[in-house]
């Protein structure tokens, strides 16, 4: 699907303290806004995050989407990246791209982002709509690696793992891992407080969509709602659920505007 907002060719750039070019798009409109935090390895260019924008220029809502440091077309290495900084350059985008409330989209390992996010900045959630939300993945990561994997780790300090979805290797770090294992959200209750909406394919080959039902039990809030889709892959990109999401986000936007 493609965006029928006006095409901006250039990204705009929003220059972190520490030299990193963050690259956005954003669209003015009515709150609450809309911001997507893509996957791992993924960028905002992707089916998801067009689609929304197109939706909410529709509707007339502020939509913003933007590509982590080391993604897409911002700057850096990826390999350097962690879920730390990622989550940074997250809030970073939330306070000086954006104004009033806004609905976090958090695809993958974005339903992870957004819950850093919301623990941030919990005035400035409104709403949460995970797809096939992927917190805390670095642990199930390197439970699953065999000692080999787990060795090359250790030694070398990266393994490049296969990708079902690009050509290119994922960068797995050391520093990745220990790091993610700093940020862990699903140790404890979360305390967020504003509406939540999940997404999961329960034929999800790399999140298991029971981590879904482990988030709700773990979330204090009331106001959650989860929908598995029988057939859905991790992806959720097909027609079908793309009006899906399209639909959750602006009902969820309506609802707490």
């Amino acid at each position: 699907m493609t965006s029928q907002t006006e095409p901006q060719a250039e990204p705009r750039i929003l220059n972190r303290a520490d030299g990193t070019a963050i690259a956005y798009h954003h669209h003015p409109g009515k709150g609450p806004g809309v911001i997507f935090c893509g996957g791992f390895m993924s960028d905002m260019t992707g089916t998801k995050a067009t689609a929304l924008e197109a939706a909410c220029a529709k509707a007339g809502r502020s939509y913003t989407r933007f590509d982590y440091r080391g993604h897409g077309q911002s700057s850096g290495r990826f390999e350097d990246g962690t879920i730390g900084l990622w989550a940074d350059d997250a809030v970073a985008v939330l306070d000086q791209a954006t104004q009033g409330p806004q609905v976090v989209v958090g695809s993958s390992m974005g339903g992870w982002i957004m819950l850093l996010m919301a623990r941030a900045r919990p005035e400035r959630i409104a709403g949460l709509v995970g797809i096939a939300p992927a917190p805390d993945f670095v642990l199930r990561m390197w439970q699953d690696y065999p000692e080999e994997i787990r060795q090359t780790l250790r030694r070398d300090g990266v393994y490049r793992a296969p990708s079902e979805y690009s050509d290119e290797p994922y960068a797995i770090t050391m520093r990745l891992i220990e790091e993610g294992r700093q940020n862990l959200v699903l140790q404890e209750p979360l305390a967020v407080d504003c509406p939540v909406r999940i997404l999961h394919g329960m034929q999800d080959p790399d999140v298991p969509w029971r981590q879904s039902l482990e988030i709700v039990e773990l979330l204090q809030g009331d106001d959650i709602a989860v929908t598995f889709v029988k057939n859905g892959d991790h992806r959720l990109s097909e027609p079908g659920d793309i009006e899906r999401l399209l639909q959750t986000v602006e009902t969820l936007a309506r609802q707490v505007g």
